[in-house]
């Protein structure tokens, strides 16, 4: 028997429910209306994504979890990928050397605004993900960590391809994954393992199963639409070969918890 979801005492709940319905919507809409957009208004139409993404995360948070919840995630996973990005950019730690272009707006010192809302968008859903799995704060830290750097094996081609980002040096280079350096990986698991950590601790696990349907759809839709543009529109197979290997095995349990449980839908 599934156990009913719980109602959220967030004020303005259903409009904030609502609005993350129609962010996450959109979010698809845009990207996949972005191979159809001419050249150079791309770089607009990717920020735009990255903006209706988090708007769907924050705001899906703050209705399930509270409005207190949701801003305490949200100034978590800004200050760690702006702190990761900034260090990273001037430091060449823990990623490998690279700098960004002028091609994704405004930026904050070193780094695109757009780059931390990048962070904190996909943070959420595979956060949620880690607390369906298992009870554990460490396991929950070593699994989000990974299925976030599972999700780089995607994000980092395409924004290199694109020009948003330069790779000084890109050797060596992860087998499956030319052109962006293996040590990039390894960072963005020990970025994710500090800012997972700190969500363990941070962030109180709700007790009640809640309506998490808008982060489970965008986890997987993800998954689906960046194996698909990787294979069939980009023509880039050994990306989608490795990172749909990476990222499913990991969602596996994921799936099976849910499937299983018939409560697919919902988080506690």
């Amino acid at each position: 028997m599934t156990t009913p979801l719980a109602t959220s005492a967030a004020p303005g709940a259903a409009n904030l429910h609502r609005l993350s319905t129609t962010a996450a919507a959109a979010t698809v809409l845009s990207q996949i209306l972005w191979v159809l957009v001419p050249q150079d208004s791309r770089d607009a139409a990717t920020i735009a994504s990255v903006l209706l993404f988090a708007t769907a995360s924050v705001s899906h948070a703050a209705a399930t979890r509270g409005t207190r919840w949701a801003m305490r995630y949200a100034l978590l996973a800004v200050a760690v990928g702006w702190s990761a990005e900034a260090i990273g950019t001037t430091t060449g730690w823990p990623f490998g050397q690279y700098h960004y272009t002028q091609s994704l707006g405004p930026t904050i010192g070193p780094v695109p605004v757009v780059i931390p809302l990048a962070w904190l968008m996909m943070a959420y859903p595979v956060l949620l993900a880690a607390r369906r799995i298992t009870p554990s704060r460490t396991a929950q830290t070593g699994y989000a960590a990974a299925l976030l750097t599972a999700w780089d094996l995607f994000l980092d081609p395409q924004m290199v391809a694109e020009g948003h980002w330069v790779w000084d040096d890109a050797t060596p280079a992860l087998p499956g994954v030319p052109g962006i350096p293996a040590q990039n990986f390894v960072g963005w698991f020990l970025v994710g393992l500090f800012l997972f950590g700190l969500a363990a601790r941070l962030l109180r696990q709700t007790s009640e199963p809640q309506d998490d349907r808008v982060p489970a759809g965008m986890l997987l839709w993800v998954f689906a639409s960046s194996v698909m543009a990787n294979a069939l529109f980009w023509d880039r197979w050994s990306v989608a070969l490795v990172g749909g290997s990476a990222m499913g095995l990991l969602l596996a349990p994921w799936l099976r918890s849910g499937i299983a449980s018939r409560d697919f839908w919902t988080h506690p």
